[in-house]
Order: C-alpha cells, then sequence, then structure tokens
C-alpha cells in the first residue's frame, strides 16, 4: 500500500485550464508569487498505477487538489438570481489569507435578455459590487436572447436522460422520480435555459481554477428529481471544480453607500 505521505502529494496532473461588454479594473489583493506548481513525478505515477486503476486515480487527484494554493487564481461567479448575496461571500472569502485561492481574481458573471441594456446594467452591478467592498476583476453581463441551444448539447441531454424517461399513457403508474413526456413539454424552455447555460460556462469559465454557480431550485411537486439532476449534470459536466450556492434571500452582505 502506498504510504500516506506519497497520497499527500497527490495533484492534478491536468489542472483546469484558464454580445459581451467587460469593465476590467486592477484587483487590490495579490497572489503569492512564491507558490510553485506541483506535479507528479514518473515515480509516483508507477507507484500508483500498481495500487490503483485509472479512475481511482483519478479520484485521489481531485481530492487533493485543494491542498495546495493556486497562484494566480481565478475564480469565476455566475450569479443568476437573487440570494442575499451567498453567492458573492463564499468566493469573496475564498480569495483571503490562508485560503488555497488566497489573492485570486473574482470574475463576476450575470444574464441579461435586453442586448440593449447591457451596458446599463454592467456599470450599475459593478457600482453595487463597489458599495460591496468587493473587489472584482471582471464584470461581465451574458446576452440570453431566448435562443435554441446548439443541437449537440439538445443530443446529449436526451442520450443522458433516456433511461430515466417513461410513457406518460402507461396502465401502471411511473416510478416516483422518474421522467414523463409531459413534464418534459412543459419544462422545454427551463431545459433550453439550463442548456444555454452549460454552454456559457463551457465558453467563458472552462479554464477557472473555480466557478461559483447560483443553484437553480425546482419546485416542489413539479419538476421530477431525475430531470433536476439532469439539468445539475449538464450545467457541471466537464468543468473545473463547480461550488452550487443558493442562500434564503436573507442578506448576508454589508452595504456601504
Amino acid at each position: 500500500m502506498i504510504e500516506a505521505e506519497k497520497k499527500q502529494s497527490i495533484v492534478s496532473m491536468n489542472p483546469a485550464p484558464e454580445s459581451v461588454v467587460v469593465v476590467e479594473r486592477n484587483n487590490t489583493v495579490s497572489g503569492s508569487e512564491s507558490d510553485s506548481d506541483i506535479s507528479l513525478s514518473g515515480l509516483d505515477m508507477i507507484r500508483l498505477a500498481k495500487h490503483f486503476n485509472p479512475d481511482q486515480i483519478q479520484i485521489l487527484t481531485a481530492i487533493n487538489r485543494f491542498q495546495f494554493k493556486v497562484s494566480k487564481g481565478t475564480i469565476d461567479v455566475w450569479w443568476l438570481y437573487d440570494d442575499g448575496g451567498l453567492s458573492l461571500l463564499i468566493p469573496y472569502l475564498l480569495t483571503q489569507r490562508k485560503s488555497y485561492l488566497e489573492g485570486a481574481k473574482l470574475r463576476i458573471f450575470t444574464l441579461s435578455s435586453q442586448s440593449k441594456i447591457i451596458e446599463d446594467e454592467q456599470r450599475k452591478l459593478a457600482a453595487l459590487l463597489s458599495k460591496f467592498r468587493i473587489n472584482f476583476a471582471e464584470v461581465r453581463v451574458i446576452k440570453d436572447d431566448g435562443r435554441k441551444p446548439n443541437i449537440e448539447s439538445i443530443l446529449e441531454f436526451e442520450k443522458l436522460i433516456e433511461p430515466f424517461c417513461v410513457d406518460s399513457d402507461m396502465p401502471d403508474p411511473p416510478k416516483e422520480g422518474l421522467i414523463q413526456e409531459s413534464e418534459l413539454l412543459l419544462n422545454q424552455e427551463k431545459t433550453w435555459r439550463t442548456l444555454r447555460m452549460a454552454e456559457n460556462l463551457q465558453k467563458y469559465s472552462s479554464e477557472s481554477d473555480l466557478i461559483v454557480v447560483t443553484l437553480p431550485v425546482p419546485r416542489k411537486g413539479l419538476i421530477s428529481s431525475c430531470l433536476y439532476m439532469a439539468w445539475i449534470d449538464m450545467m457541471t459536466k466537464n468543468l473545473p471544480p463547480t461550488l452550487l450556492v443558493r442562500g434564503n434571500q436573507t442578506s448576508v452582505l454589508t452595504f456601504y453607500s
């Protein structure tokens, strides 16, 4: 068995790589210049391969990535709903001292369905963050025009949910939590919105070190568990570490006028 100290040395061999108006400013917190990149040696890999299969090695690698500081990191915050500010507070705290992302720059994203007022919304959001004393590097307002998602995303989603779909006209009642055809039709727009969101996450945040997304909360009794988890799976698939956050609309930020 591999000794404990070798397990502690496991880190990711493949770290996550790095119509939109952008506002930029310098972050007042600087990253740790002395932190060096840590990678597995060839000997480490040989020893690991003797005891673990590739999937297990990947899990060990992912678990240990949070034990080492990231130099000049990036945290992307997708603030999609008003949750009292928790989606902003947590990533802000992660940029402070003794965090593995100490000194990381914050990039704030939000969506807008009206392209004509994107610049105005962006200025307002930047001003709001300044009043909360949230040091940010960029603010981006992404246009969400309600278009149909890419066909690749739709096909991938259909393949994902196929094992969990049941016929609405079945004589026997379907098992609780499975997806009925009528439910898919009723929630098609929400599904498309989720798939567009997944495409935006891949486009803008695939190279960040951490992604924080406001967690969409389904209406009880209207969304099956399988459909909801399929939405979450599509949003977070093939992304860097992603934190889903949902507050209770109670303010957790102090407003400075």
